[in-house]
């Protein structure tokens, strides 16, 4: 993400950046994020003209190609999506997305998203995950090179790109909700300020988690889900 962001003032065209290793790998929320050797790091970085709510929108696209990717070396049916921009399987984290954008006008001058997924190791020390960290290979997944993982995930991009570009977010958040995990069940969510429970209903058109609780319906723009 750092490299994508010294770059991307130069960029004439969508590059990806991938790391054998990192050395100050990060999350969301400035949370670290270990890469051992043989997962995968890579981030895309390019000029979406759009604003910065459609650059935020474009996770859920970037969630539905990383599941897709995932899905050509493990049983789809074992996969799911966590609000905001996880990828589970079998329940465990296996695979995370970061988002980053610059700009001081009504568009982004560029955005960066950042995949990071557990090929053939989990990371060591994580301790106290709402998600237990999983990696592709340990719940039985097809050993799978992070060069010919980034040629799959590429290709799923762009092709979500495309279903953005003509369809608008109405197609791409129908998909994402057909992979969604825990739809339809009583979940938590906690924001900085609160913790909110009720039945996860959808996401709406800004890609809010909506929640049915004790006192209504519920959008909640950012928040860490637990099951």
């Amino acid at each position: 993400m750092a490299e994508a962001a010294r770059i991307a003032p130069t960029l004439e065209a969508p590059t990806w950046i991938i790391a054998d290793a990192q050395t100050a790998a990060r999350g969301r929320r400035g949370r670290a994020w270990q890469s051992p050797s043989g997962n995968f790091a890579a981030t895309l970085v390019y000029k979406p003209n759009c604003t910065a709510q459609q650059a935020g929108l474009r996770s859920f696209m970037a969630a539905i190609a990383l599941f897709e990717a995932l899905a050509m070396s493990v049983d789809r049916t074992k996969l799911s999506l966590k609000w905001p921009n996880d990828v589970l399987l079998n329940d465990g984290k296996v695979a995370g997305i970061l988002l980053e954008s610059a700009g001081s006008g009504p568009y982004v001058d560029w955005l960066a998203i950042g995949f990071g997924v557990n090929l053939v190791e989990v990371p060591d020390g994580i301790k106290g995950a709402a998600f237990a960290p999983v990696s592709l290979l340990g719940e039985g997944g097809a050993p799978t090179e992070p060069m010919k993982f980034l040629a799959r995930l590429a290709a799923d991009f762009a092709t979500q790109e495309a279903k953005l570009w003509e369809f608008d977010f109405g197609m791409i958040r129908d998909d994402w909700l057909r992979r969604a995990a825990r739809l339809g069940e009583v979940i938590t969510a906690r924001t900085a300020r609160d913790t909110i429970t009720g039945r996860f209903e959808t996401i709406d058109v800004d890609g809010n988690l909506v929640l049915m609780t004790a006192d209504g319906l519920q959008a909640i723009p950012a928040a860490d889900v637990y099951f």
